[in-house]
């Protein structure tokens, strides 16, 4: 049996890469692995996929995506690694581990060999993400656009030049992160001031969801945005003022910083 993509680590991002890939791809197609098997064989149970080992997967699959936590590739390879190299058909590595370069990732598999790195973020597992991908040039123009086009469920994949991918990632792959803080902040605020709690978050949420869609429909820049939002001595520019004096503003861009810095760390 022969497999067009394997997921080889089904944790959360994993896990949310197959439940989008199974959108467009017959689940037939796909085989799952993971090194507690319950957790594979759980998702195959929810998505009708494949179920085997890394070996497995490895050996039989077109895509072949590494869903393991950089610290751990090492490791992942050693254990596919004699899989990859009997292998006499066309294969391709697909990694997402942060920080490890398509050049890493392809030194650890045994050589010269085809990888796209990617970089999702957990909204993929609503079909609400953004991928950030990049591939070296033992990958075709075909192939990328084979991939891209399965993965379509996941949300919206762009293309990034590699060096600038740790720094997509402190945007797109983090930001989840900071945009749930932000997300939480906004709806304890509200509550603060008398609101209840199930409403606050739907408001915080809702206002969120449609501000970023107005900025990806219209094309204005935040700051205009801002600024629409923003009457003269109104509530708002009262709020945005005590945003700058707690240096809301700076803090974000300290810990978009901070993230990149610490996804090249993690290369290391």
């Amino acid at each position: 049996m022969s497999y067009l993509f394997a997921f080889i680590g089904t944790g959360n991002m994993g896990a949310a890469l197959a439940r989008a890939a199974v959108k467009t791809v017959s689940p037939e197609k796909i085989i799952l692995a993971n090194r507690t098997p319950a957790k594979a064989e759980a998702l195959a149970a929810a998505t009708g996929c494949a179920v085997g080992t890394a070996l497995d997967a490895a050996a039989q699959s077109k895509f072949i995506v590494l869903g393991v936590k950089p610290q751990m590739m090492a490791a992942l390879m050693a254990e596919i690694r004699p899989a990859l190299a009997g292998r006499r058909d066309r294969f391709i590595l697909v990694s997402m581990a942060a920080g490890l370069t398509i050049d890493r990732i392809a030194a650890m598999a045994g050589g010269n060999l085809p990888v796209i790195r990617i970089m999702p973020n957990t909204p993929c597992a609503v079909g609400a993400g953004l991928m950030m991908y990049d591939a070296n040039s033992l990958v075709t123009e075909e192939e990328l656009t084979e991939f891209t086009a399965a993965m379509a469920g996941a949300g919206v994949l762009d293309r990034l030049e590699e060096r600038l991918i740790d720094a997509g990632c402190a945007v797109a792959g983090c930001g989840p992160a900071f945009m749930a803080l932000f997300l939480e902040a906004l709806s304890d605020g509200g509550v603060s001031c008398g609101m209840p709690r199930d409403k606050a978050m739907l408001y915080a949420a809702k206002m969120a969801e449609g501000t970023a869609k107005l900025m990806l429909e219209t094309g204005q820049h935040p700051g205009v945005m801002k600024d629409a939002v923003c009457s003269p001595g109104g509530s708002a520019i009262a709020g945005i003022r005590a945003l700058e004096q707690h240096g809301v503003r700076a803090g974000i861009m300290d810990a978009v910083i901070a993230s990149a810095e610490r996804n090249k760390k993690l290369g290391k």
